[in-house]
């Protein structure tokens, strides 16, 4: 838990030259917004719940799983709202779920995101070595230890800006060309695995299909040895022409047209599958790095 001072959770100091007592609707948006990148990693529905959990707890209230997807993202904006009357117990539910979802080996916002969150909603507090500190009292905002920075952060405009596009095309009843670029997109990121070690053997084809296999050989009967396997098979069923006829022409006769439910199908699970993939690369790198 972040270390701050008890009586903020009382009283929290008032407004002065930034927001103190509570989190401002603009800057909920973006912690809602961060919420919903990690979700794209695992379980959507799960990681909902998990931060409702945390939030429901800030702000006092029982917590109950609720009944869908849908309405745990309803129930989670409620649950934000409330919670960020009190801007210290906020960002205290958000950090602390977030150090929790990285201790399920997926990628979450740490201390320097959520100080840039907070500095660019003139939110009046920063978290320095797990302790929220006041930036009235500052002269300078206190800046986070210095770290490697990840493949989810410096590819983060490229991955960003076409899953956005995805889901711009959707919305535009083009589903073809939205799976299209989800599927680009697993095959940027399957790169990432080129040189990653496996205990003396390393990842050396160029294209996807030569990596999903060395993937698979490398890493046998584990999940990502599935989650490869069944990356190549929708790989390959949307590229036939026969399939979904996205990468080299549908046939006429045989070929299976895209349509927006299909398109929406295909567009989650390839980015189930990305999100897994980024989470599995930062491991692997992470035990060559220690």
């Amino acid at each position: 838990m972040l270390q701050f001072d008890g009586s903020w959770r009382f009283s929290p100091p008032p407004d002065g030259r930034y927001h103190n007592a509570s989190i401002p609707p603009t800057g909920v948006g973006e912690f809602s917004l961060l919420i919903d990148r990690v979700a794209t990693q695992g379980e959507r529905w799960d990681v909902l719940e998990h931060f409702k959990r945390a939030f429901s707890r800030s702000a006092g209230r029982t917590y109950v799983q609720s009944s869908s997807e849908s309405w745990a993202e309803t129930d989670l904006s409620s649950a934000m709202s409330m919670a960020a009357e009190n801007a210290p117990m906020f960002l205290e539910a958000f950090s602390d779920a977030c150090e929790t979802i990285r201790e399920r080996g997926m990628f979450a916002p740490d201390a320097r995101m959520i100080n840039e969150v907070c500095e660019r909603h003139d939110i009046g507090y920063a978290i320095d070595s797990r302790r929220l500190v006041l930036r009235e009292r500052q002269t300078a905002l206190i800046a986070a230890p210095a770290r490697v920075s990840t493949l989810a952060e410096r590819a983060n405009e490229l991955l960003e800006q076409s899953l956005n596009r995805s889901e711009e095309l959707l919305g535009q009843g083009r589903p073809r060309e939205a799976v299209q670029e989800s599927l680009w997109l697993l095959e940027t990121v399957t790169t990432a695995f080129r040189g990653v070690d496996f205990g003396g053997d390393a990842v050396e084809g160029r294209y996807f299909n030569q990596i999903v296999r060395e993937l698979r050989r490398l890493a046998p009967g584990t999940a990502l040895d599935r989650v490869a396997e069944w990356s190549s098979e929708v790989h390959g069923y949307l590229s036939s022409p026969t399939g979904g006829g996205v990468r080299h022409g549908l046939d006429l006769s045989e070929g299976v047209q895209i349509g927006p439910n299909e398109g929406r199908v295909f567009c989650n699970l390839i980015r189930s599958y990305i999100g897994y993939l980024l989470a599995e690369h930062e491991r692997l790198r992470g035990h060559q790095r220690a």
